[in-house]
């Protein structure tokens, strides 16, 4: 195509119908997402129930609660032999682990590698 198609074309009557009609259905779609996004603003602040004051969360009259930090240790279940009688669910923990006797951390010992083929010479 040429510039003279090209100013045929602009000048035509039909594209530029096609034209105002594009932009008449964008506007509409965007008046369409701007009511809608209104509405939507509107219900929520008549739904949502925002909490008083009073019934905002408070600290304990103790104060704040700290952080507490110990060593665990697996709490393992117990075996049971064929012939003995099975544990009832009663008899399990809630947890899966239980405060170390041990409460001293774990430190890295010098002269061991950091990692699994770190290239370290290892315990010696």
């Amino acid at each position: 195509m040429n510039t003279a198609t090209y100013a045929e074309l602009a000048a035509s009557s039909d594209h530029a119908v096609a034209v105002t009609i594009a932009f008449v259905g964008g506007l509409i779609v965007a008046i369409a997402l701007i009511w809608a996004v209104r509405v939507g603003m509107r219900v929520m602040d008549q739904d949502t129930h925002h909490p008083a004051p009073e019934e905002q969360p408070h600290m304990p009259d103790t104060g704040p609660v700290r952080e507490m930090r110990e060593m665990r240790e697996p709490d393992d279940v117990p075996v049971v032999a064929r012939d003995g009688q099975r544990l009832m669910p009663h008899e399990l923990h809630r947890a899966s682990t239980r405060t170390g006797k041990d409460q001293k951390p774990r430190r890295w010992s010098p002269g061991s590698s950091g990692s699994f083929g770190g290239g370290g010479l290892g315990r010696t």
